[in-house]
């Protein structure tokens, strides 16, 4: 692929657990023990480049050894780091605990990424200016997100916002400033009720039907295109009747990939990275192909234990039938 995504978002050292069922509060479970590279934004960030995407990587980290994990890390996936160091802050870390069927439940903390600044990503300017397409989340300080991507749009690249987790502080302004949001379920039925005071059970969205999805997500957004991704039920995509990005139709539903799942850890990341990277090769391609290569990517990142280094790399994937 070519074109460049630069990824702006979190590192984490993830500290993962693993079980036969999560426990229970006050409960004990015996399982297995393991720590790797994590972080929605180094996760997205190796998608993209496994995915074969030129890609950049816009950070914070501590001054510690999950730091020193960081950069060799990158380097070996032949990702640029670009990382403002906070000698007083640990780097970011998680608590991941995933059962027999590959559920999991997780607990962050931001450390260093709570403190990436709005200066720090200024003077990454040329860099996103330059980029075909540029990639958020929320696990970082909300203004140094909205600050990338307001760069990106006057630049004219892509913007796409994984507005994750759930509970990260949003405006109607800080969405706007995104082409493409990539919310699951319960992200997307949480802006919703934020932003548009609706209330939606969020393990409905995959059973309702197309035309009461695509109004919930116009109420939500009114220029922006919408994919949220719905699990093993696939993904719904929406857009605004004015820019359907090379597709036929302003909303359809895209059916899940089988896969051999053991582990769910990460597959948003794997969707949203290899969205970007997709888009990236062909900007003037049809969204739809872009969509369907994101969602085979996704399914098969279920496939291994872990977030980062679960991502596949484009030789892995099946062919699109």
């Amino acid at each position: 692929m070519s074109g460049t995504v630069v990824v702006v978002g979190s590192y984490n050292q993830d500290h993962v657990w693993s079980a036969d069922d999560l426990p229970e509060p006050g409960a004990t479970r015996l399982g297995t023990y393991a720590s790797g590279p994590g972080g929605k934004g180094f996760n997205q960030a190796v998608a993209s480049a496994r995915a074969g995407a030129r890609t950049s990587f816009v950070t914070a980290l501590g001054e510690d050894l999950a730091a020193s994990h960081a950069f060799a890390l990158a380097q070996a996936e032949g990702i640029t780091l670009l990382a403002q160091i906070h000698p007083d802050l640990p780097s970011g870390a998680a608590g991941i605990f995933v059962d027999a069927q590959g559920r999991n439940v997780i607990v962050v903390a931001a450390g260093a990424n709570a403190a990436l600044s709005p200066d720090f990503i200024l003077g990454q300017r040329e860099r996103l200016e330059t980029a075909a397409v540029v990639l958020a989340q929320l696990e970082v300080a909300t203004e140094a997100i909205a600050s990338a991507l307001r760069i990106a749009n006057i630049a004219g690249a892509a913007t796409i916002l994984n507005p994750a987790p759930a509970n990260a502080p949003t405006t109607a302004g800080l969405l706007a400033q995104a082409d493409i949001l990539t919310p699951n379920e319960t992200e997307f039925a949480a802006l919703l009720e934020r932003h548009a005071d609706l209330q939606v059970d969020p393990d409905r969205l995959a059973t309702m039907n197309d035309a009461a999805l695509q109004d919930l997500c116009r109420q939500l957004v009114r220029d922006g295109t919408v994919v949220i991704t719905l699990g093993a039920a696939g993904v719904f995509v929406s857009h605004p009747s004015d820019n359907l990005r090379g597709d036929e139709t302003s909303h359809y539903r895209m059916a899940g990939v089988p896969a051999r799942t053991v582990d769910t850890t990460g597959a948003g990341d794997a969707f949203s990275g290899a969205l970007a990277a997709a888009l990236a090769a062909v900007p003037k391609g049809r969204f739809r192909d872009a969509v369907a290569y994101a969602n085979r990517y996704a399914s098969r990142s279920t496939e291994r234990h872990g977030a980062a280094l679960a991502m596949p790399y484009a030789a892995d994937l099946a062919p699109a039938r």
